[in-house]
C-alpha cells in the first residue's frame, strides 16, 4: 500500500476529526469508539483511488460486490456491542475490507472475523499486519455458520443481511451475550440486536439500514 498511515489533504488527521464530529452530532456517544474512528486510517481501507472520500460518511464499493459501511453504522453497532457489558471475545461475520475488525480490535481483547470471499480475506489480513493488530484471528468460512469452535461469544456483530435469522449465531452467545445483525431482504433492512438470556432472546428492533446480502458459500 502506497498510501500513507497518516494521510495528507482530504486522509488527514482534520479530516477524521470532522468526521468524528458529525458522528457525534447523530447517535454517536461512545467516546470510546469515537476515539477509535479518528485513530484507524480508514483511507487504508478502500481503493487508492477512493481514498479520498473515505472520510466521509458513506459507504464504498471494495470489489467482489461489497462495501466498506459509512462510518456511522460502523460506529453505531460497535456501539451497541459495547453497550452490553463487559466484552473481551467478538465474532465478526463478515471481515470484508477489514475496516470494522480494525476498529473492534482497539477495544476488545479478541476479535473473531471470517469471511466468505478469500481475496477480501487476503486483502484484510495484509493491512492487520501493517497496522500492527495483533489481536485479531481470522477464518476463510462460511459466515452465516459462525465459529463455532472458538464459541462462545460475547458479542456477535454480522456485516452483512441475511433474510432470515441464522440460528446457528445466537446459539454461540454466552449467556447475556448480544448479537448485532442487519436483516431483511433488499428495500426492507432493519438493524436488529438479540440479547441472551438463558435459553430465550430478547429482540431490539433499531433503524432501517441497508447492507449488502449474507450469500452462502466460498469464493477462492
Amino acid at each position: 500500500m502506497s498510501l500513507s498511515f497518516n494521510g495528507v489533504g482530504m486522509t488527514s488527521q482534520r479530516t477524521r476529526d470532522r468526521l468524528v464530529s458529525i458522528l457525534r452530532e447523530q447517535k454517536i456517544k461512545d467516546e470510546k469508539v469515537l476515539k477509535v474512528i479518528a485513530e484507524i486510517p480508514r483511507h487504508l481501507f478502500v481503493d487508492e483511488a477512493l481514498a479520498s472520500r473515505a472520510y466521509e460518511n458513506i459507504s464504498l464499493p471494495i470489489g467482489h460486490g461489497q462495501t466498506i459501511s459509512q462510518p456511522y453504522m460502523v460506529a453505531l453497532m460497535t456501539q451497541l456491542l459495547l453497550e452490553g457489558g463487559s466484552v473481551t471475545r467478538v465474532l465478526e461475520v463478515g471481515t470484508g475490507s477489514g475496516y470494522q475488525t480494525a476498529i473492534l480490535s482497539k477495544l476488545v481483547s479478541n476479535v473473531f472475523s471470517v469471511e466468505r470471499i478469500k481475496p477480501l480475506l487476503d486483502s484484510a489480513k495484509g493491512k492487520f499486519r501493517q497496522l500492527k493488530l495483533n489481536n485479531i484471528l481470522t477464518n476463510y468460512s462460511d459466515g452465516g455458520w459462525g465459529w463455532s469452535s472458538k464459541a462462545p461469544f460475547d458479542a456477535i456483530i454480522v456485516t452483512a443481511a441475511p433474510e432470515t435469522l441464522p440460528t446457528s449465531l445466537l446459539e454461540q452467545l454466552i449467556d447475556g451475550g448480544r448479537l448485532i445483525i442487519p436483516m431483511g431482504e433488499k428495500g426492507k433492512q432493519e438493524l436488529l440486536v438479540f440479547q441472551r438470556v438463558g435459553d430465550k432472546y430478547h429482540k431490539k428492533t433499531l433503524e432501517k439500514v441497508s447492507f449488502v446480502p449474507l450469500l452462502n458459500g466460498k469464493i477462492a
